[in-house]
């Protein structure tokens, strides 16, 4: 990876949330082009909230999210629309059509941002399809597809107009050992192949290091560390070495912090 890759994703002194709860403060990363980039926390620590930032389905209450050096706050409605074009993203649950069969799904994007014709569809779609391994599935119904088949129909939906910036939400969850390692090297090709960044949102640790330049882990509010996986490996950071080995004891809590909101809705169920 050379120092000069140009910036595709930038958080500079971020700070995000719902109404008046904070879920992240202060938060700073920089994704270049060429990278898989994986941001990592505990479950309720904030990554998905860092995902719909970077989308711009939520806006920093302080700080700055830029995508392609524009600063998503600025933009207008047309105008975000267009930065979400070139923009992929594998939703956590896939959110297939299930009425469509898997050509049509991956075709989707394709009918509504491309001015193509048939043949051109159709040839694109195989060769995403073929990317994942799938062509051979094109005639077949979402309901007629494993999980794990389906989750890959997503992965080459959301790479079938060749963006510059892929979004993955956990990509890993629930999917058998095997499925998990082809979809994992599947990332890292797709990035290299189409010269895009990937962010990939997880907790699964051994795949993402196997396969990411740079790893940021959120937690207690805040961005607690970055650096590549070898660097996060030798880390004595305690919330780091808990996190990544799984360690029950430690500075990540399991319970829920209690927020304004939920003290303010425990007092209105009071009698």
């Amino acid at each position: 990876m050379t120092t000069t890759a140009t910036s595709l994703l930038q958080f500079n002194n971020v700070s995000l949330g719902y109404g008046d709860f904070t879920v992240l403060k202060d938060i700073s990363i920089d994704v270049k082009q060429g990278q898989v980039v994986a941001l990592m926390g505990g479950s309720g620590s904030g990554k998905t909230t860092l995902l719909r930032a970077a989308t711009g389905q939520i806006f920093a209450q302080k700080g700055t999210v830029s995508v392609f050096n524009q600063d998503l706050a600025s933009l207008t409605a047309k105008q975000l629309q267009f930065m979400r074009q070139r923009m992929g993203v594998l939703f956590q649950q896939g959110a297939l059509f299930t009425d469509l069969n898997v050509f049509e799904n991956v075709a989707f994007p394709l009918r509504e941002h491309a001015k193509k014709s048939e043949t051109e569809i159709t040839e694109i779609v195989l060769s995403k399809l073929e990317a994942v391994g799938l062509r051979a599935a094109a005639h077949l119904r979402i309901s007629e597809i494993s999980g794990g088949m389906a989750r890959r129909v997503a992965l080459a939906r959301a790479i079938v107009l060749e963006p510059e910036l892929l979004l993955y939400d956990e990509p890993f969850a629930g999917l058998d050992p095997i499925s998990l390692g082809i979809t994992a090297q599947l990332i890292r090709d797709l990035t290299d192949r189409l010269n895009c960044a990937s962010i990939i949102i997880t907790h699964d640790v051994p795949e993402s290091f196997k396969i990411a330049d740079q790893v940021y882990i959120v937690g207690q509010g805040k961005l607690i560390t970055g650096g590549t996986p070898e660097q996060l490996t030798d880390s004595t950071d305690p919330y780091v070495r808990q996190f990544l080995h799984g360690q029950p004891d430690g500075p990540i809590a399991f319970n829920y912090p209690e927020t304004p909101a939920f003290e303010q809705w425990l007092e209105q169920r009071k009698p």
